[in-house]
């Protein structure tokens, strides 16, 4: 047992919660030391999550783009090929760039880096294994372990044939089927860089519909839209097992028939990462399906832990870790901190991309808030007819009396990137005459936008 060092902060989990909370503790003056085992920071986001996933599709699309979309610009292409290990490497160096960055971050904020499985103890006191066993002490302690993938009735991750979203970015060779269990944004996602390099994709989802939680309307264009690519869909299907027969996968579906697939990629959602760390031994609070119940301080039930990220559970989202980390340090220091929940993106970046921010017209109904909503289509829009990307859509949902902007949700080429305005929008309590009166410039694809917000009032200009 080594000798004991004394912190006013020390975060378990380097993920994006993590390192944020980390490197604003220490900004504000906290002696800090963030524990991973891990030996790259970054967490499930950055090493085996978010980052390789968006270079993964961004390198597939292009490849699409080059066998299937450059004849309507009047570029011939032949001979067209791809190199899979290739668009790997380029993978892996993008991971590598940011994780060196990061390690940057921590030595230029002086944050102190350990490397173990961290184990809660209780009273301040934190053990750290990592061949031996070293007990650390923090006046402080922040839980940021995020999530995993979680597993379900009859399916069980092998790391061969049934893959988790992890296993799916390292494949050296692309499958003749894959088959995708859960259509969220992870399963549609990895579903599409398989699809775009030439594997059939089928999705099988518990709900009748694919991404439940969005808008309805949005999510069943999206709908159309996959299926015009090439992704089949068993929706309503509940998965009973999945079995290796020579050498493929039996999937067995309640009330259909099986279906066979060489891969089988589990997206069904994820679980908070608590193994091992001790928290529920000590009494800790959570809820019915294992997340980290916190007060609004982000303080657990145990005295001097905090938690925030994926492990306390709501939107999977690094950003909303990030945002949360922020909050809960500047609480611990300054006495308040904020996080609007109302006012978190969410984003698809399948291709068109879906984005979504605030309340959908279905939770406003659920909600009972009375409300008005405009569309616009981008079939119209300059700048979408220059870049052949003239399908999807913008929808707001409004307050029916005050006008007040309370959803966003956008499906389109950069979807995710025209959701800012919105999301800003939201954040200062807008109006939907508000965002139609801002000048918008000509062509972008933001003009659907503002012709969305004039639609609640006296009528787009352009609709």
């Amino acid at each position: 047992m080594a000798g004991q060092k004394n912190y006013d902060l020390l975060v378990i989990g380097a993920g994006p919660g993590g390192y944020v909370a980390a490197i604003r503790a220490a900004q504000l003056g906290l002696k800090t030391a963030c524990v991973d085992k891990r030996h790259a920071l970054g967490g499930t986001c950055l090493n085996v999550g978010c980052i390789p996933s968006k270079a993964l599709l961004e390198s597939t699309w292009k490849y699409h783009q080059c066998t299937q979309d450059m004849a309507v610009h009047g570029i011939d292409l032949e001979e067209i090929s791809f190199d899979l290990s290739r668009m790997m490497e380029r993978k892996n160096a993008i991971v590598a760039t940011q994780t060196k960055g990061l390690e940057h971050l921590f030595k230029k904020n002086t944050i102190e880096r350990l490397t173990g499985t961290a184990r809660l103890l209780g009273e301040g006191r934190v053990e750290i294994e990592n061949g031996d066993r070293t007990v650390v002490e923090a006046e402080n302690i922040l839980v940021a372990t995020g999530s995993r993938a979680a597993e379900i009735p009859g399916v069980k991750i092998d790391g061969k044939s049934v893959i988790s979203s992890t296993g799916a970015l390292e494949l050296d060779a692309v499958p003749d089927h894959l088959l995708v269990i859960g259509a969220g944004a992870i399963g549609l996602e990895l579903g599409s860089v398989w699809l775009r390099l030439g594997a059939e994709v089928t999705v099988v989802e518990y709900f009748d519909r694919i991404l439940p939680t969005l808008d309805k309307k949005i999510a069943k264009m999206g709908l159309r839209f996959f299926k015009k690519q090439g992704m089949k869909f068993h929706l309503g299907a509940k998965i009973e097992a999945v079995k290796e027969e020579g050498g493929r996968c039996r999937i067995d579906i309640a009330g259909q028939e099986s279906l066979t697939a060489d891969k089988v990629l589990l997206a069904a959602g994820r679980a908070p990462c608590l193994d091992g760390l001790g928290f529920t031994e000590l009494d800790g609070e959570v809820d019915g399906r294992g997340f980290i119940q916190v007060d609004s301080t982000w303080q657990t039930s145990l005295a001097g832990v905090y938690a925030v990220g994926d492990v306390i559970g709501g939107a999977m989202l690094a950003h909303k870790a990030s945002d949360e980390a922020v909050a809960c340090v500047e609480q611990l220091v300054r006495g308040y901190g904020h996080v609007n929940y109302r006012a978190i993106p969410a984003i698809v970046y399948t291709h068109p991309e879906i984005a979504t921010v605030g309340l959908s017209e279905e939770e406003c109904a659920e909600k009972e808030i009375p409300v008005k909503t405009g569309v616009s289509y981008f079939k119209g829009n300059g700048r979408a007819l220059a870049l052949d990307e003239t399908e999807g859509m913008v929808k707001i949902v409004a307050h029916r009396e005050t006008d007040r902007i309370l959803g966003v949700h956008i499906i389109a080429a950069q979807a995710g990137d025209l959701l800012a305005e919105a999301v800003a929008a939201i954040e200062f309590a807008a109006s939907s005459e508000d965002l139609g009166r801002i000048s918008h410039a000509h062509p972008t694809l933001s003009e659907a936008l503002r012709e969305a917000a004039l639609s609640l009032g006296d009528g787009a200009i352009h609709g």
